[in-house]
């Protein structure tokens, strides 16, 4: 599929080759880049906070919705302790650059993003599930007194699939293990709420950390580090923290004030994909867990009959040009009934 280019922002339909289309793509998932309710909160928040906060956290002048804001998310995620950064990416090469420091082997899970991959550090991206996870058994299993860290996404959104660390309970307890997750397509999508995954795991015999970008679900542009207070209190101290600008602070207030549309939304995106899903059970599309909003196409008709119907979707080669083009529909919490419908009867059309 050719690029788009958009000059607007972009919501349940787009403009396309000089025609309205409705848009099953993108990342904002929960539609809270398109409300105008948050954009009224966000624009309060820059009256009273102005454009940008250039200043080192450590700064001896402060402001204090960057603690407010920290302490709100780890509170609602289950973590002892939140730290937050300008984007997810920088979140994400703070926390395992810190990490692989004390490291003796480290296991990284397929897919795993980039963000939380250590520079400089010896690791294996492997290249099954099966084959990370057995690995990862047979180490531990063979040594003791080692500090392991264990690398994944909370989820595939290519696939679709949601990633299961219940099989870290069964590593021996000789070894001292830290499960590094990747949680930007987890924001806003799962554990129940628009949290992210951390409250799933917390359980877990292993130093948890959870980071990611809040651009995508929470329409936040921010990175977030989720973890004990202990390794948060390390992260205040690394360099990647206290040299960083943090993200603007209208976006946070923003966020600490629209509770209510967030969970809004949240209700509205599972109503929307249990809905989808009740239309489709007789077409062959690739839906994963049942709360995910994201269905991957496995047949190229469907691809051509969406192109023919005015639908927009994702396809394009990733994480590189060299890489298979994957096809998917994106469900928001900005799309109507109708909309589904429509998309529902564009997958019908097939070879029409």
């Amino acid at each position: 599929m050719n690029p788009i280019f958009h000059h607007h922002k972009i919501d349940r339909t787009v403009w396309a080759g000089g025609q309205e289309c409705l848009f099953f793509s993108g990342t904002s998932y929960l539609g809270m880049s398109a409300s105008e309710d948050f954009a009224a909160l966000v624009s309060m928040g820059l009256k009273q906070y102005g454009v940008n906060h250039g200043l080192s956290r450590s700064n001896n002048l402060r402001l204090s919705i960057y603690e407010e804001f920290e302490s709100f998310v780890a509170k609602h995620a289950g973590a002892e302790k939140a730290l937050v950064y300008s984007s997810g990416y920088l979140a994400g090469q703070a926390t395992s650059s810190l990490i692989a420091q004390d490291m003796d082997a480290i296991f990284v899970a397929p897919s795993t993003h980039p963000a939380i991959l250590p520079h400089g550090n010896s690791h294996h991206v492997y290249g099954t599930i099966a084959e990370w996870r057995q690995d990862c058994l047979d180490y531990a299993s063979n040594h003791s007194g080692k500090n392991i860290a264990i690398l994944a996404n909370a989820l595939d959104a290519l696939k679709p699939e949601i990633y299961d660390f219940a099989w870290v309970e069964s590593l021996p307890d000789t070894n001292r293990y830290t499960l590094l997750i990747d949680d930007s397509h987890a924001f806003g999508v799962m554990g129940g709420d628009i949290y992210g995954s951390y409250s799933t795991w917390k359980h877990l015999p292993v130093e948890l950390i959870v980071s990611g970008s809040m651009g995508k679900g929470l329409s936040i542009p921010a990175g977030i580090v989720l973890g004990s207070a202990s390794f948060i209190d390390r992260m205040e101290m690394h360099a990647m923290y206290r040299g960083a600008s943090p993200p603007p602070p209208a976006f946070l207030w923003a966020f600490l004030n629209a509770q209510s549309l967030y969970k809004g939304q949240f209700r509205k995106l599972q109503h929307n994909i249990k809905f989808f899903k009740s239309l489709i059970h007789d077409i062959k599309i690739h839906s994963g867990d049942w709360y995910l909003p994201i269905f991957r196409l496995l047949d190229e008709e469907h691809v051509k009959s969406l192109q023919q119907h005015k639908i927009v979707f994702s396809s394009f080669a990733y994480p590189t040009d060299n890489d298979p083009v994957v096809s998917r529909i994106v469900i928001s919490g900005w799309h109507e009934e109708g909309d589904l419908m429509d998309l529902k009867d564009a997958l019908l059309a097939r070879g029409e």
